[in-house]
């Protein structure tokens, strides 16, 4: 049988008529570009973090295998009830305020499904994680977006959003700056649905509003294990809720969404907090070395709080730029969207990475 031929039917029929007709048209999301040879690559376009984990993922994952991988053939805590433990004395929450999933985008993805029928309304800031949409377009839910403003507030936000969830990247990505707890708490009281803060970068800024989930019913904060963990292959994430939204999450998550090792890498990684906090230290200084070289050079960079900035060369022609790097195996992220398409994000790296990075950036002009 040839595998790159579609297989032949007595009946012909198309497949687009199996289809929900969202989902036929739609475009799927694309996220960042993964080279084959990627160990040849200084990459620095999807915001992974250059540093390995832990060293405790490491031993917990080689313990959990054992010396015959005989742990293997049972299945995994289908609740991940260790994991909610840990997550729950670290961030001070009962467990039972406490969901795990695979990747913070899981845990996006289910409260659309829970909270927002075909024909409802989702909103979010534009520019800020594209996913949503992609999501909303799968559920047949109606999507309204925000820009901002140069002070980097939602721009026309209502008095009253009726949406059934407002998505709030903080910081916000790709741009960078973070919304502080104050503004955040007056967006709280002006949603009449719910209030979704994505704290994916939360780890390598100066604050987050975790607090503000125990004072607002509206109010559920993701995380991920992703970026500053260093496990962005172990699809890794959690949210923080009132139990009942909790509960309602756990009803339509997959009963296995966390594998063995997965579970037992992420007890690790969050027992480990002296490791991450000198992790998102150095690459935090070296964010603030490398904004200032590029603003020495001609660049406009927005001060980030997240582990990337958004630069913009002398000359706005951001794709020029990434070409050039492309040429020399250094990957950033460019935007086609002609609000961003001006600039670059780039993820901040080892010390050595942007070191090589500024110098081939001083070079293209």
């Amino acid at each position: 049988m040839n595998l790159n031929q579609a297989p032949k039917h007595d009946i012909p029929y198309s497949t687009m008529t199996l289809l929900r007709p969202n989902i036929a048209s739609m475009n799927g999301y694309v996220p960042g570009f993964q080279p084959a040879d990627i160990a040849s690559w200084i990459k620095l376009n999807t915001n992974e973090n250059s540093y390995p984990p832990s060293p405790r993922v490491v031993e917990a994952i080689l313990a959990e295998l054992g010396t015959d991988g005989v742990s293997l053939h049972t299945y995994p805590s289908a609740s991940s009830r260790k994991l909610r433990e840990v997550a729950g004395e670290l961030y001070g929450f009962d467990p039972s305020w406490i969901i795990m999933a695979n990747g913070s985008d899981e845990v996006l993805n289910n409260l659309i499904r829970a909270c927002a029928a075909e024909g409802d309304e989702i909103g979010y800031v534009h520019p800020s994680y594209s996913y949503y949409a992609t999501l909303a377009e799968v559920q047949g839910a109606r999507v309204r977006t925000y820009g901002l403003t140069d002070d980097f507030r939602i721009a026309d936000f209502p008095d009253r959003y009726e949406g059934k969830i407002f998505f709030l990247t903080t910081p916000n990505a790709p741009l960078g700056p973070a919304f502080s707890p104050e503004y955040i708490e007056d967006l709280a009281q002006r949603c009449t649905g719910l209030l979704v803060l994505d704290e994916t970068y939360a780890d390598f800024a100066d604050g987050n509003a975790m607090d503000l989930v125990r004072k607002y019913d509206n109010i559920v904060v993701t995380r991920t294990l992703s970026k500053s963990y260093a496990l962005a292959g172990m699809r890794l994430g959690l949210a923080v809720g009132r139990p009942e939204m909790i509960a309602a999450l756990d009803k339509i998550r997959d009963h296995y969404n966390l594998d063995r090792l997965a579970q037992a890498a992420c007890v690790a990684a969050l027992l480990d907090q002296a490791y991450l906090r000198e992790c998102c230290a150095r690459i935090r200084e070296t964010r603030e070395w490398f904004s200032a070289e590029l603003r020495a050079i001609g660049y406009g960079v927005i001060p980030s709080q997240g582990n990337y900035i958004f630069a913009t060369p002398p000359d706005q022609d951001g794709k020029r730029v990434y070409e050039r790097l492309f040429d020399q195996k250094i990957l950033v992220r460019h935007f086609s969207d002609p609000i961003l398409c001006h600039g670059l994000r780039i993820s901040i790296g080892t010390q050595q990475e942007m070191e090589r990075t500024l110098a081939i950036m001083k070079e293209i002009g």
